[in-house]
Protein backbone atom coordinates (compact mmCIF):
# COMPACT_ATOMS: atom_id res chain seq x y z
CA UNK A 1 0.00 0.00 0.00
CA UNK A 2 2.81 2.40 0.90
CA UNK A 3 4.39 1.58 -2.46
CA UNK A 4 1.22 2.59 -4.32
CA UNK A 5 1.02 5.83 -2.33
CA UNK A 6 4.60 6.70 -3.18
CA UNK A 7 4.11 5.91 -6.86
CA UNK A 8 0.81 7.81 -7.03
CA UNK A 9 2.37 11.07 -5.99
CA UNK A 10 1.54 13.81 -3.53
CA UNK A 11 -2.25 13.73 -4.04
CA UNK A 12 -2.42 10.16 -2.74
CA UNK A 13 -1.99 11.49 0.79
CA UNK A 14 -5.19 13.61 0.81
CA UNK A 15 -7.05 10.57 -0.50
CA UNK A 16 -5.59 8.49 2.33
CA UNK A 17 -6.65 11.13 4.87
CA UNK A 18 -10.18 11.13 3.40
CA UNK A 19 -10.36 7.36 3.79
CA UNK A 20 -9.33 7.56 7.46
CA UNK A 21 -11.93 10.26 8.17
CA UNK A 22 -14.59 8.22 6.35
CA UNK A 23 -13.87 5.10 8.41
CA UNK A 24 -13.88 7.06 11.66
CA UNK A 25 -17.19 8.79 10.91
CA UNK A 26 -18.86 5.55 9.83
CA UNK A 27 -17.69 3.71 12.96
CA UNK A 28 -18.88 6.52 15.26
CA UNK A 29 -22.30 6.79 13.59
CA UNK A 30 -22.74 3.02 13.52
CA UNK A 31 -22.07 2.79 17.25
CA UNK A 32 -24.44 5.71 17.93
CA UNK A 33 -27.29 4.18 15.93
CA UNK A 34 -26.73 0.80 17.57
CA UNK A 35 -27.23 2.36 21.01
CA UNK A 36 -30.11 4.57 19.88
CA UNK A 37 -32.19 1.78 18.33
CA UNK A 38 -34.81 0.17 20.57
CA UNK A 39 -37.83 -2.05 20.07
CA UNK A 40 -40.46 0.66 19.96
CA UNK A 41 -43.49 -1.64 20.24
CA UNK A 42 -42.32 -3.37 23.41
CA UNK A 43 -41.18 -0.11 24.96
CA UNK A 44 -44.52 1.59 24.32
CA UNK A 45 -46.40 -1.43 25.65
CA UNK A 46 -44.52 -1.24 28.94
CA UNK A 47 -45.13 2.49 29.21
CA UNK A 48 -48.81 2.00 28.40
CA UNK A 49 -49.24 -0.22 31.45
CA UNK A 50 -47.55 2.38 33.65
CA UNK A 51 -49.64 5.23 32.23
CA UNK A 52 -52.87 3.30 32.77
CA UNK A 53 -51.91 2.92 36.44
CA UNK A 54 -50.93 6.63 36.43
CA UNK A 55 -47.45 5.68 37.56
CA UNK A 56 -45.79 8.55 35.72
CA UNK A 57 -42.74 8.61 38.00
CA UNK A 58 -41.73 5.10 36.99
CA UNK A 59 -42.54 5.83 33.34
CA UNK A 60 -40.24 8.85 33.41
CA UNK A 61 -37.55 6.75 35.08
CA UNK A 62 -37.82 4.14 32.31
CA UNK A 63 -37.48 6.81 29.62
CA UNK A 64 -34.53 8.45 31.37
CA UNK A 65 -32.74 5.10 31.59
CA UNK A 66 -33.31 4.24 27.93
CA UNK A 67 -30.84 5.75 25.44
CA UNK A 68 -31.89 7.11 22.10
CA UNK A 69 -34.10 9.80 20.57
CA UNK A 70 -37.32 7.79 20.81
CA UNK A 71 -37.13 7.62 24.60
CA UNK A 72 -36.30 11.34 24.83
CA UNK A 73 -39.32 12.27 22.70
CA UNK A 74 -41.59 10.17 24.91
CA UNK A 75 -39.98 11.63 28.03
CA UNK A 76 -40.78 15.16 26.88
CA UNK A 77 -44.47 14.25 26.58
CA UNK A 78 -44.64 12.38 29.90
CA UNK A 79 -43.30 15.40 31.79
CA UNK A 80 -46.34 17.40 30.59
CA UNK A 81 -48.80 14.50 30.75
CA UNK A 82 -51.62 16.74 32.00
CA UNK A 83 -51.39 19.08 28.99
CA UNK A 84 -54.15 19.07 26.35
CA UNK A 85 -53.74 17.08 23.14
CA UNK A 86 -52.76 20.05 20.96
CA UNK A 87 -50.05 21.13 23.37
CA UNK A 88 -48.73 17.58 23.69
CA UNK A 89 -48.47 17.30 19.93
CA UNK A 90 -46.42 20.51 19.80
CA UNK A 91 -44.17 19.28 22.61
CA UNK A 92 -43.52 15.99 20.82
CA UNK A 93 -42.89 17.75 17.51
CA UNK A 94 -40.40 20.18 19.04
CA UNK A 95 -38.60 17.37 20.85
CA UNK A 96 -38.33 15.42 17.60
CA UNK A 97 -36.96 18.43 15.74
CA UNK A 98 -34.23 18.79 18.36
CA UNK A 99 -33.19 15.17 17.77
CA UNK A 100 -32.85 15.47 13.99
CA UNK A 101 -29.46 17.31 14.01
CA UNK A 102 -28.08 14.67 16.38
CA UNK A 103 -29.14 11.90 14.01
CA UNK A 104 -27.74 13.62 10.91
CA UNK A 105 -24.47 14.57 12.57
CA UNK A 106 -21.40 13.99 10.33
CA UNK A 107 -23.49 12.58 7.47
CA UNK A 108 -22.66 15.66 5.44
CA UNK A 109 -18.97 14.85 5.93
CA UNK A 110 -19.45 11.42 4.37
CA UNK A 111 -21.36 12.88 1.44
CA UNK A 112 -18.63 15.47 0.87
CA UNK A 113 -15.88 12.83 0.97
CA UNK A 114 -17.80 10.62 -1.45
CA UNK A 115 -17.84 13.46 -3.99
CA UNK A 116 -14.42 14.91 -3.19
CA UNK A 117 -12.13 11.88 -3.41
CA UNK A 118 -12.85 11.07 -7.10
CA UNK A 119 -12.12 14.70 -7.96
CA UNK A 120 -8.80 14.54 -6.12
CA UNK A 121 -8.01 11.33 -7.99
CA UNK A 122 -8.91 12.94 -11.30
CA UNK A 123 -6.72 15.92 -10.47
CA UNK A 124 -3.84 13.57 -9.75
CA UNK A 125 -4.38 11.81 -13.06
CA UNK A 126 -4.40 15.09 -14.98
CA UNK A 127 -1.27 16.26 -13.16
CA UNK A 128 0.45 12.94 -13.91
CA UNK A 129 -0.46 13.09 -17.59
CA UNK A 130 0.88 16.64 -17.81
CA UNK A 131 4.11 15.49 -16.20
CA UNK A 132 4.40 12.49 -18.54
CA UNK A 133 3.87 14.50 -21.71
CA UNK A 134 6.07 17.27 -20.35
CA UNK A 135 8.85 14.72 -20.18
CA UNK A 136 8.19 13.80 -23.83
CA UNK A 137 8.36 17.43 -24.94
CA UNK A 138 11.55 18.02 -22.96
CA UNK A 139 13.20 15.15 -24.83
CA UNK A 140 12.45 16.73 -28.17
CA UNK A 141 9.20 14.86 -28.74
CA UNK A 142 10.76 11.44 -28.25
CA UNK A 143 10.19 9.02 -25.36
CA UNK A 144 10.37 5.32 -24.98
CA UNK A 145 7.22 3.27 -24.44
CA UNK A 146 8.49 2.33 -21.01
CA UNK A 147 8.89 5.94 -19.92
CA UNK A 148 5.49 6.94 -21.26
CA UNK A 149 3.67 3.96 -19.77
CA UNK A 150 5.34 4.53 -16.41
CA UNK A 151 4.07 8.10 -16.30
CA UNK A 152 0.56 7.10 -17.29
CA UNK A 153 0.58 4.27 -14.74
CA UNK A 154 1.49 6.65 -11.94
CA UNK A 155 -1.16 9.15 -13.01
CA UNK A 156 -3.94 6.55 -13.07
CA UNK A 157 -3.17 5.37 -9.54
CA UNK A 158 -4.77 8.47 -8.01
CA UNK A 159 -8.02 7.97 -9.94
CA UNK A 160 -8.18 4.33 -8.84
CA UNK A 161 -7.47 5.31 -5.23
CA UNK A 162 -10.13 8.01 -5.31
CA UNK A 163 -12.75 5.57 -6.60
CA UNK A 164 -11.72 2.93 -4.06
CA UNK A 165 -12.36 5.41 -1.25
CA UNK A 166 -15.44 7.10 -2.73
CA UNK A 167 -17.44 3.94 -3.50
CA UNK A 168 -17.62 2.48 0.05
CA UNK A 169 -18.01 5.98 1.46
CA UNK A 170 -21.11 6.56 -0.64
CA UNK A 171 -22.47 3.13 0.34
CA UNK A 172 -21.85 3.98 4.01
CA UNK A 173 -23.63 7.32 3.59
CA UNK A 174 -26.65 5.64 2.00
CA UNK A 175 -26.81 3.03 4.75
CA UNK A 176 -26.57 5.58 7.56
CA UNK A 177 -29.21 7.75 5.86
CA UNK A 178 -31.58 4.79 5.86
CA UNK A 179 -30.91 4.29 9.58
CA UNK A 180 -31.73 7.96 10.16
CA UNK A 181 -35.03 7.59 8.27
CA UNK A 182 -35.90 4.51 10.34
CA UNK A 183 -35.27 6.35 13.61
CA UNK A 184 -37.29 9.33 12.40
CA UNK A 185 -40.18 6.98 11.64
CA UNK A 186 -39.84 5.43 15.10
CA UNK A 187 -39.90 8.89 16.69
CA UNK A 188 -43.03 9.85 14.77
CA UNK A 189 -44.74 6.61 15.72
CA UNK A 190 -43.74 6.95 19.38
CA UNK A 191 -44.86 10.59 19.47
CA UNK A 192 -48.29 9.82 18.01
CA UNK A 193 -48.88 6.84 20.26
CA UNK A 194 -47.76 8.56 23.46
CA UNK A 195 -50.11 11.48 22.74
CA UNK A 196 -53.00 9.05 22.25
CA UNK A 197 -51.90 7.16 25.34
CA UNK A 198 -51.99 10.26 27.52
CA UNK A 199 -55.17 11.84 26.15
CA UNK A 200 -57.34 8.75 25.55
CA UNK A 201 -56.69 6.89 28.75
CA UNK A 202 -59.71 5.71 30.75
CA UNK A 203 -59.87 6.00 34.55
CA UNK A 204 -59.05 2.74 36.33
CA UNK A 205 -60.50 1.32 39.54
CA UNK A 206 -57.76 2.88 41.67
CA UNK A 207 -58.75 6.40 40.57
CA UNK A 208 -61.36 8.14 42.68
CA UNK A 209 -63.74 10.21 40.59
CA UNK A 210 -65.35 12.83 42.85
CA UNK A 211 -67.71 13.93 40.08
CA UNK A 212 -69.15 10.41 39.76
CA UNK A 213 -69.53 10.17 43.54
CA UNK A 214 -71.37 13.50 43.62
CA UNK A 215 -73.71 12.45 40.82
CA UNK A 216 -74.45 9.19 42.61
CA UNK A 217 -75.24 10.97 45.90
CA UNK A 218 -77.55 13.40 44.08
CA UNK A 219 -79.39 10.54 42.42
CA UNK A 220 -79.88 8.79 45.78
CA UNK A 221 -81.31 11.94 47.35
CA UNK A 222 -83.74 12.35 44.47
CA UNK A 223 -84.89 8.74 44.82
CA UNK A 224 -85.77 9.39 48.47
CA UNK A 225 -88.23 12.08 47.42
Amino acid sequence: MIDYIQKGGLLMWPILICSIISIAVFAERLFYFHRATIHVGEFLQGLSNLVQRRNFAEALHECAGTPGPVARVIHSALIRHDAPRAELREIVQEAGQLEVPKLERFLGVLATLAYLTPLIGLLGTVAGMIEAFGMVSSNGGYATVTELSTGIYKSLLTTAAGLVVATPTFVAYSYLSSRVNTLLHDMERAGIEVVHMLTDREPTAEIISFREAQNKATAERRSEF
